[in-house]
């Protein structure tokens, strides 16, 4: 079979860029298909993946998703393809993978924003791609974003599939496993005793670092079994502000800012449990690798890996905003070494049911209906 994959950008950084690649080199690699990526910008990977170059008219702004769809559409039709299988608004496609939820939801419930003449250009070829007479599936990445789809599009349930994102489980099993405990430890004064919990994020607000600092103050200041308790947090944002926060809260000992982690793996390692409470978040690929690392995780139910999670079982689900004190008795649970152990056993074990090999079989089998 002949296949497209569109995507604007392949294997760069991003959620929905790391998914679009994971899962596309690995159907290159089964029998049976000859996989076509169309894109503005990508990385090439090992896999034998045939490579297109749709331009985009950056300006006037609001034309940038209107051009990348008919530039591609444009090539797709030229190449008389099997299946088209898209990551992102286009015009046309028979399968589409929804890394968020409809764009003028996103806009006005979790920015609270007026719509922009860009926001605007979103939503009309998000509707043309989505009333598109050749969508045979759309293929929401959590329960959540269905159940978004659901209330924006009168989409027939029966044509919507969730697929969640997976991990590369080679990532998780290694046998230096405490060598990098020790060594990132090491790297950030971070004593072996000390119970390290793990914030990752490349938007502390909307991951809600913020809360996260206070829950860890209400722990420190009142109990004495968190001592040794830090807080280690890797992303990009405005650090300085936090750190400002921190002092005011007086934590700024406990918070350890790391930068952007490339091997977030290695971070998994050396920490105890992961918090991130999110704002909103429509997968979060963060929480399916601290699982695959054995950890704990902590998050709220605006976020989409809940589908994974086992409330008290493998982790916490928390209310969509919960207050500094709520978050710190969560936390403060996972200061028994024995809780952790057997919450952390058991996200693993759901984490490694997850793979992206196991993700590439379901998405082959959708691609030949």
């Amino acid at each position: 079979m002949k296949i497209a994959v569109v995507i604007p950008k392949y294997g760069l950084t991003g959620g929905a860029e790391g998914f679009a690649k994971a899962l596309t080199e690995r159907l290159a690699l089964q029998n049976g298909f000859e996989i076509h990526v169309f894109a503005n910008r990508y990385r090439r990977g090992a896999a034998p993946v045939i490579f297109h170059h749709v331009p985009i008219l950056r300006f006037p702004r609001f034309m940038r998703q209107i051009s990348f769809a008919f530039f591609a559409d444009k090539q797709i039709q030229r190449g008389q393809f099997d299946r088209v299988h898209s990551h992102d608004r286009i015009f046309r496609m028979h399968f589409l993978t929804m890394h968020g939820i409809p764009h003028a939801r996103w806009i006005r419930h979790a920015r609270n924003k007026r719509l922009s003449l860009f926001d605007k250009s979103m939503s009309w070829v998000e509707r043309k791609g989505l009333d598109s007479p050749d969508l045979r599936m759309v293929l929401p990445v959590s329960s959540l974003v269905k159940d978004e789809l659901l209330q924006t599009y009168s989409i027939p349930e029966h044509r919507l599939q969730v697929v969640h994102p997976g991990i590369s489980e080679e990532r998780f099993i290694s046998p230096d496993r405490e060598r990098c405990r020790r060594l990132v430890r090491e790297r950030h004064g971070i004593s072996g005793t000390d119970v390290v919990a793990l914030f990752v994020g490349m938007n502390f607000e909307i991951k809600r670092l913020g809360r996260v600092m206070e829950g860890l103050a209400h722990v420190a200041g009142g109990n004495p079994g968190a001592a040794g308790l830090k807080l280690l947090v890797a992303g990009k944002g405005d650090i300085a502000h936090y750190q400002s926060l921190a002092r005011g809260l007086g934590i700024l000992d406990r918070v350890v800012f790391v930068g952007v982690a490339k091997e977030v793996e290695t971070y998994c390692f050396a920490s105890d449990f992961f918090v991130m409470p999110s704002v909103f978040d429509t997968f979060g690929m963060a929480v399916l690798e601290a699982m695959a690392a054995g950890l704990p995780v902590i998050i709220t139910q605006k976020v989409g890996a809940r589908d994974l999670v086992r409330d008290g079982v493998s982790g916490f689900i928390l209310d969509e905003n919960p207050g500094p004190r709520y978050l710190g008795r969560t936390m403060a649970r996972l200061l028994k070494p024995e809780q952790r152990t057997r919450m952390g056993a058991e996200a693993r074990k759901t984490a490694l049911q997850h793979t992206w090999g196991r993700v590439a079989d379901q998405m082959a089998a959708i691609l030949k209906t």
